[in-house]
């Protein structure tokens, strides 16, 4: 019998193919299009990802150059390490991926769109109550609302001190 030089390609339980199914020519040629927080992501998924995924300083320098160009916050530290993706991942620039995630820069200016996804409107865009309560998350710390919680009784002391003044001058 003859052997046929296709590979079978093996289906999960459901019948429906998965991303690790296709050929690692694909995967290669996929990676070489992303950007680098979604290749950085990619790279993490597996090991064989992460041996297959090039992070490298191109990579890299290319996404700074798009985020200077789009008028997006850069990393202000002048020693920027790119070297690694750990070193390249400290600080600042850990925390512009996060801000991409979330879909924060898609606010940053109207009518810039989306930049997670490409598309001119943003859907994944905040409601006000949460756009607060991350504000109020991340610029009160935890000193600060030890602060916050020893002044509200002092406050509410006035107020009741404050009442009772009145109440005993009408009376």
């Amino acid at each position: 019998m003859a052997q046929s030089a296709e590979p079978e390609v093996q289906l999960h339980p459901k019948g429906i193919p998965n991303f690790n199914d296709l050929p690692p020519e694909l995967h290669l040629l996929i990676s070489q299009h992303l950007i680098y927080p979604d290749a950085l992501s990619l790279k993490h998924t597996s090991r064989y990802f992460f041996h297959l995924v090039d992070t490298g300083v191109k990579l890299k320098v290319e996404w700074l150059m798009e985020r200077w160009s789009l008028h997006l916050e850069c990393p202000s530290d002048r020693h920027c390490d790119l070297r690694s993706d750990l070193k390249f991942c400290r600080g600042s620039v850990r925390l512009l991926i996060q801000r991409r995630r979330e879909h924060l820069e898609c606010e940053s200016r109207p009518g810039l769109g989306c930049l997670v996804y490409g598309t001119s409107n943003c859907i994944h865009r905040r409601q006000y109550k949460l756009r607060l309560k991350r504000w109020l998350r991340t610029r009160l710390t935890v000193e600060v609302w030890w602060i916050v919680m020893a002044l509200a009784p002092v406050v509410l002391a006035c107020l009741w001190v404050a009442e009772l003044t009145t109440w005993q001058a009408s009376a």
